[in-house]
């Protein structure tokens, strides 16, 4: 896939459905092989705090990825078309603990601009992120009744990363 990179001021992503119905494969660790982990989230943000531009991605205690998270200081998420959605499922529903998923997807790690965690050659956007906040979400604070039933006590820790690059195709630049 060919991308260019994109100055984040010019990034264009549908504030929603770059989520949900749209996936992105989070990814954390260092790019050589055993060292990383991916999984597909289809639930977090994208927005601006403390004047940085910011990527929220939520991993609950028992993803192997959240290992990967806890000990590396980045992550990438990198957007793909509908003909990787089947690999995005894999990678979504497999846990890299228990299987070679990494290797049975098909996609391709990469090595990224200015951070050592992959991204996939076969994404049309990824996002580079640094890690800059972490919190666990706390049941006490759900005030919508839609919340709890997502849980069995395995609730998601919340991780802040600034975005310090993006790469994509022309569809995800906007007017400079």
């Amino acid at each position: 896939m060919e991308r260019a990179p994109i100055p984040l001021p010019e990034l264009r992503l549908p504030a929603f459905g770059a989520w949900e119905p749209g996936w992105f494969l989070l990814t954390a660790g260092e790019n050589r092989p055993g060292a990383f982990n991916s999984m597909t989230v289809s639930w977090g943000a994208l927005g601006v705090i403390w004047h940085r531009p910011l990527a929220v991605v939520v991993v609950r205690p028992q993803r192997y990825t959240r290992q990967f998270m806890e000990r590396y200081d980045t992550f990438s998420l990198c957007a793909f078309d509908e003909s990787h959605r089947a690999a995005l499922n894999l990678l979504g529903t497999q846990s890299g603990r228990d299987t070679r998923k990494m290797t049975e997807c098909g996609l391709t790690p990469i090595a990224l601009t200015t951070i050592p965690c992959p991204g996939y050659a076969e994404a049309e956007l990824i996002l580079e992120c640094r890690k800059m906040y972490f919190d666990d979400l706390e049941p006490a604070h759900f005030l919508a009744d839609f919340i709890a039933p997502n849980y069995q006590n395995d609730y998601h820790r919340m991780y802040f990363g600034e975005v310090v690059a993006a790469a994509g195709t022309g569809r995800f630049r906007g007017p400079g």
